[in-house]
């Protein structure tokens, strides 16, 4: 629970406020690493010794999570490249993929009561991250942005909450909503509608364009899906329909009044006036053409390439994940790291039930949409703890009123006829 906790809820402003220079430069190596990269190694090697013999947890690793195992040496194989060339970010290397890699190792053998607990800690730290996000937009406050060796960038108003930088907030909440629609977790119909409800809000604060429109795409089209679902099975409770009548007249009231106040603002602001953005997606473009096709399929000059951003005025980063992979670390490097990050999503969804799909796309749309997985980030990490507890293949999970019945695991010799017979007559 403790590593769930640090994991979603740790972010590097909140690791400046209690003394750390996390995002920084400056101070000390060892704070540059995430405080949960730390305990994972910690409890992995824990493993290791409580289990008498350390290569019988590394074989079942390998067996059981083949794809993880890459994720974790591609990790580190990247940190010696980065040291090798005298580049910068090493523990970038660590936090993004290693941190990542040991996650699902971690909790492959975990019951479905420990992974309930899991899943009450992640609601709950999403639900503080929405109510953060919010009272920071009413108030004007931001109380852990993101920094650089402490300054904070005065004229990014969008809200922070606990995650820190505003994009991460938005892809981790869009990510949470679709898995929220697609039936992950065990929340009631109730409050999975509030729940959703209350992080589409938030969303609007983080002023993530992308993460918005986004969500609002899929989410239209699972509800869409959910509803003609419900139609053609002739099962529509009463208190449902009337909940769905009044939200759909209440709505346009409420965003009505939400306009006139001035919430949509932050977000129709980055529409209008994207602060560059757009046109820093297309000079990230030409810096492809000053670079020999040589250089950039095995190592780029880091020189140039930091020369390069700043002619083009692209200081605040390459705004996609896999453009400035190829950039800093060559195309031979970027593609190894696609293909581990691929193959470790692909192994994390194989381990979940059905749903995940639509989270999985959001979450690589996303991703590629700025610096993403090429800075350093815990993103991918809580992104598979995310799917981890929240759809687990041990426990049935209680699915929206009205939405698609949740995958069951059937016993031994149990045919897929009558184990659905047994789900409709409970």
């Amino acid at each position: 629970m403790i590593f769930t906790l640090l994991l979603v809820g740790l972010s590097g402003g909140l690791l400046w406020t209690l003394g750390f220079n996390y995002e920084g430069i400056t101070g000390s190596p060892t704070s540059k690493i995430h405080p949960t990269t730390y305990l994972a190694i910690a409890m992995c090697g824990w493993g290791m010794l409580r289990a008498g013999n350390p290569v019988i947890p590394v074989v079942q690793a390998l067996n059981r999570k083949p794809a993880c195992v890459l994720l974790a040496i591609c990790g580190v194989l990247l940190l010696v490249l980065i040291a090798a060339r005298g580049g910068t970010g090493l523990a970038g290397s660590i936090d993004t993929f290693v941190l990542a890699g040991l996650v699902p190792i971690l909790l492959m053998d975990r019951d479905a009561a420990t992974l309930g607990r899991l899943e009450n800690v992640f609601h709950f730290v999403m639900l503080a991250n929405a109510l953060l996000g919010l009272f920071e937009f009413a108030s004007g406050q931001r109380f852990f942005p993101f920094r650089m060796d402490g300054m904070a960038f005065e004229t990014d108003t969008r809200s922070a909450a606990l995650q820190g930088h505003p994009l991460t907030n938005a892809t981790v909440t869009a990510c949470y909503v679709l898995s929220l629609a697609m039936g992950g977790g065990r929340l009631v119909p109730a409050f999975r509608a509030a729940m959703i409800a209350l992080q589409l809000v938030a969303l609007v604060t983080f002023g993530g364009r992308a993460a918005t429109v986004t969500t609002l795409v899929f989410g239209g089209m699972v509800g869409l899906v959910t509803l003609n679902r419900t139609l053609r099975n002739n099962r529509i409770p009463l208190a449902g329909a009337a909940c769905a009548c009044f939200a759909l007249t209440m709505a346009p009231v409420l965003v009505a009044i939400l306009a006139t106040v001035g919430f949509f603002d932050t977000l129709l602001s980055r529409f209008v006036s994207d602060g560059g953005s757009a046109q820093a997606r297309v000079d990230m473009l030409a810096i492809f053409d000053a670079i020999p096709f040589r250089q950039l399929l095995l190592a780029p000059d880091l020189l140039q390439v930091s020369t390069l951003r700043r002619i083009y005025g692209l200081e605040w980063g390459i705004e996609n994940s896999i453009i400035s992979d190829v950039l800093y670390h060559g195309v031979l490097v970027t593609a190894l790291l696609v293909l581990a990050v691929g193959l470790y999503l692909a192994e994390v969804a194989r381990g979940c039930r059905r749903g995940v799909w639509l989270p999985i796309l959001a979450f690589v749309i996303l991703v590629n949409t700025f610096e993403g997985l090429a800075g350093k980030t815990t993103m991918l990490a809580k992104f598979a703890l995310m799917l981890i507890v929240l759809f687990p293949v041990n426990r049935l999970a209680t699915a929206p009123e009205g939405g698609r019945e949740p995958a069951q695991v059937r016993r031994p010799g149990e045919s897929r006829g009558r184990g659905r017979a047994l789900y409709r007559t409970s």
